[in-house]
């Protein structure tokens, strides 16, 4: 049977931790008690010290630290890494406070989409994105502090309890049924003619799973890459590079194409809406770009047309971690245009800018007998491009 990991700091919530083991085991589950203090002083079915000997440097590098920061951050890593040697997960179940929420959502962040998380903190009825990221992670907000077994906490914490509990039991079985295999697809407003073509081809042989482009779509897109969910992306839009590199309120992280190069699965891609960099209402957009080419969007939204110097920077971005994709790679420039408003009569359309972007990811590309650059005599919306794309994907899928 699937175990479920309960994981906390056991030198300041022991009682608490325990009580969440009782209420599991009473339910029927299987419960493992993981100590994760930074003083190593608690007492657990896994201690802390077995915990931080899975860091690189070894044990010394989380325990016995006088920097509690750094203590966190070296637990959080060695309990990333023994997570993954873990064959036997039903669930995880976190309790805490801020340290500890981020200390255990860090190693959930990095277990498979599907693998039950469930993290009850005092944080959690705040702005939880940076705890939960692209994974499903499920919030639990503890109410009063997890700070001793009360008349509140107790019915929280043994809800969360059975929650987990419920979810280890009762595992989503493997469909009878033969699945399409999933293909990940980015999509951004400017992009959606292109990207419609395109799931109207495909949905009669794929499950295609269409991601909004807004920083966390991209991370939800690649998280499912890495935990085995997608058989390939067809990643059309990339505009979270220019945000990223810009200072847009939708960027990617530094790991945006990681997951690619991980898995190393098909990959079809292009420069889609790379021509803007996303603000909020026109107010917002910071004042040294107050004399740039902008465009509201929406009342919320404000597009600012990227440069010609912007555009070598997104290019050496992509081009980077393109070379370092070992996996069946097509990326395709559309020379009439990355987006809906970069094509002549609309307002974002630059011929000099895009010329700076193609230039260099053709100038640093390398091609190998499974990454090839193609070039199509099209915009990223029209017929002729889609038919490019839909080529590429059934050359290497």
């Amino acid at each position: 049977m699937s175990r479920v990991y309960v994981i906390g700091t056991c030198d300041t919530k022991e009682a608490e931790l325990r009580f969440a083991v009782d209420c599991l085991r009473r339910a029927g589950a299987q419960a493992v008690l993981v100590d994760v203090g930074t003083k190593g002083t608690g007492a657990a079915d896994v201690s802390a010290a077995e915990i931080a000997a899975h860091h690189p440097q070894g044990a010394a590098a989380v325990l016995g630290l006088n920097d509690r920061g750094a203590a966190v951050a070296g637990m959080a890593e060695a309990l990333t890494r023994w997570l993954a040697t873990r064959s036997d997960i039903g669930a995880v179940l976190g309790l805490g406070g801020s340290g500890n929420t981020a200390l255990v959502t860090q190693a959930m962040r990095a277990l498979p989409v599907g693998t039950p998380k469930l993290m009850v903190s005092t944080v959690a009825s705040g702005n939880v994105a940076p705890y939960v990221g692209p994974a499903d992670i499920a919030m639990m907000y503890s109410v009063v502090d997890v700070a001793g077994i009360n008349a509140i906490s107790r019915r929280v914490i043994a809800n969360a309890a059975h929650a987990a509990a419920g979810m280890a039991l009762n595992a989503v079985p493997p469909s009878d049924a033969a699945e399409k295999p999933g293909l990940g697809m980015s999509m951004f407003g400017v992009t959606t003619a292109c990207v419609t073509m395109l799931r109207e081809a495909l949905d009669a042989t794929h499950e295609c799973y269409v991601f909004h482009a807004t920083g966390a779509g991209g991370q939800s897109m690649e998280k499912l890459l890495d935990s085995g969910l997608l058989s390939g992306l067809i990643d059309i839009t990339t505009t979270e590079v220019p945000d990223f590199l810009m200072g847009g309120v939708f960027p990617c992280t530094a790991d945006r194409f990681g997951a690619v190069i991980r898995t190393r699965l098909p990959y079809v891609g292009s420069v889609g809406a790379v021509d803007m960099v996303n603000f909020g209402a026109k107010d917002t957009v910071p004042a040294q770009f107050a004399g740039r080419n902008l465009y509201v969007h929406n009342p919320q939204v404000t597009l600012m047309r990227t440069t010609v110097e912007e555009n070598r920077a997104i290019g050496e971005f992509i081009v980077e971690r393109l070379n370092r994709m070992e996996g069946p790679v097509r990326f395709l420039l559309p020379l009439g245009g990355v987006s809906a408003i970069d094509v002549p009569g609309m307002p974002f359309h630059d011929p000099a800018a895009d010329a700076a972007l193609f230039e260099t990811i053709r100038a640093g590309f390398v091609p190998t007998a499974n990454r090839r650059l193609i070039e199509v005599n099209a915009a990223i919306n029209e017929r002729a491009f889609v038919d490019a794309v839909l080529a590429a994907h059934q050359e290497i899928a």
